[in-house]
């Protein structure tokens, strides 16, 4: 492009390149008028790109650009052909929206390339990415599970908490969840008591939640976030691993989509995470149930399906921590499953690509027996309703200390059962009694608002 055109119409247009299109019309405005400006802007704009690329040209001639542009193509073909010698990890971060270099183009180069590479996509950025001023490094790192202080990654002693901005920039991202679905919160006291809202949630840890995992864990942002927000109490989710690897690369959803889940302290299951989350008195959040709960069939809201063993209980009890039994209902009132696993495996091209799917994420309970063994990975077809409303009981805590022998198995699973029907019970209450809430509806939720306020807490059933 130098040789081909005058230096400072060159200049010019790099600077308007890195200092973005002049113009963009912006969703939501009108384009005669926005165009009316824009033409309107671009005299002035053109002479001082016009005194910008002459100052340019006398500080950095055109001999000068030329050698530097050598150099660097001498120092590209010098790292490229030793790039697969690198064994650091790597994290590469590029821009959508970048006029002045191929930065995506870049980073996917760059990735196959480099062994031990993680890349993170910011498609609404521009070039200057750290100049901008709402972007944190330090939150993209946390996210990326990067940060550690040994050799070997900790998921609990290197985590860091979400700061409140960070927390606040998650939470506006899901806040549209909550406000069509206007959570109820209820909690158990000591004394058997149902309550409005978590004051029976205990405060101090090691806490475990063990309850019943909604379609796709719609039910998780309300839950954690609630909880953080009313109690102060970090809740960390024990999570299936396809959230922080892949066996390999395929058709699963990019690992950046859980980056969010990460910042807020979900950790893989594993028995060495329950251990070292008891070990530091956490809050920890479970599903037995897994992912054949969060995608479950046609019909099968609200069915637990929980392996036939006590998988938590004996650890809980080793602890002393306090079990809290928990349901969450409203999922049929946000929508319906009209196309299952069961449909998808009669048709052979969607079976293979569930194969597909499921040979790319780690495996769970490959030992256990029957439902809770199906752990494909599918996206059932869901049918969106008029949504309704999410209810959330929290069981009255029960506590594990001196209550169980480690080493008698009935006993352990003796508690299990109970845990479970107690999570059963929840979901019986909610079921029953939201059928008394007159506020159910989306509508009349909407009504009420308008009259009282958009930032007013609605009512719901007489808990009596």
């Amino acid at each position: 492009m130098i040789e081909v055109m005058p230096y400072q119409l060159f200049l010019a247009y790099m600077l308007s390149s890195i200092g973005g299109n002049f113009l963009e019309i912006p969703l939501g405005i009108d384009i005669s008028v926005h165009l009316r400006h824009a033409v309107g802007e671009l005299p002035q704009a053109l002479r001082t790109m016009s005194l910008f690329a002459s100052v340019l040209a006398d500080i950095l001639p055109v001999e000068t650009l030329v050698w530097k542009l050598k150099m660097l193509e001498s120092a590209s073909s010098y790292a490229n052909s030793r790039l697969h010698a690198v064994r650091s990890q790597t994290l590469i971060l590029s821009s959508g929206k970048d006029q002045l270099l191929p930065s995506q183009d870049e980073a996917e180069r760059l990735c196959l390339h480099l062994s031990n590479c993680d890349s993170r996509k910011f498609n609404d950025r521009g070039h200057f990415l750290f100049l901008e001023s709402d972007f944190e490094l330090l939150s993209v790192i946390k996210g990326t599970s990067l940060y550690r202080c040994g050799r070997l990654r900790n998921f609990v002693s290197d985590y860091i908490p979400p700061t409140p901005s960070e927390f606040q920039s998650i939470y506006a991202s899901y806040r549209w969840l909550e406000n069509f679905t206007s959570p109820v919160m209820l909690s158990t006291l000591d004394d058997g008591k149902i309550t409005r809202g978590l004051a029976g949630l205990p405060s101090l840890g090691p806490v475990l939640y063990v309850g019943y995992h909604m379609l796709l864990g719609l039910e998780l942002v309300p839950l954690v976030s609630r909880i953080l927000i009313e109690r102060n109490i970090h809740v960390r989710g024990v999570a299936h691993p396809l959230m922080f690897d892949r066996k390999k690369d395929g058709f699963l959803p990019e690992l950046s989509t859980y980056d969010s889940f990460r910042l807020m302290g979900a950790v893989p299951v594993s028995a060495k995470n329950f251990y070292r989350l008891f070990s530091s008195n956490s809050h920890v959040l479970l599903y037995p149930g897994g992912m054949r709960e969060a995608l479950h069939r046609k019909g099968e809201e609200y069915k637990l399906f929980w392996p036939n063993q006590s998988e938590f209980v004996r650890m809980a009890a080793r602890f002393g921590a306090t079990i809290v039994p928990f349901g969450t209902v409203g999922e049929d009132d946000l929508g319906e499953v009209f196309f299952d696993y069961d449909d998808i495996v009669k048709i052979p091209y969607l079976k293979a690509q569930m194969e597909q799917l499921t040979s790319e994420a780690v495996k769970l309970r490959t030992d256990a027996g029957g439902e809770v063994s199906n752990q494909e990975v599918h996206l059932p077809g869901i049918r969106p309703k008029i949504p309704g409303r999410f209810y959330y009981l929290f069981g009255k805590p029960i506590e594990t200390k001196g209550m169980v022998n480690l080493k008698d198995r009935e006993k352990s699973q003796e508690l299990y059962l109970h845990v479970k029907s107690e999570v059963e019970f929840c979901l019986s209450y909610l079921k029953e009694k939201r059928e008394m809430d007159p506020y159910r509806n989306i509508l009349p939720r909407l009504v009420y608002q308008s009259t009282q306020g958009f930032t007013s807490e609605i009512p719901t059933f007489d808990i009596e």
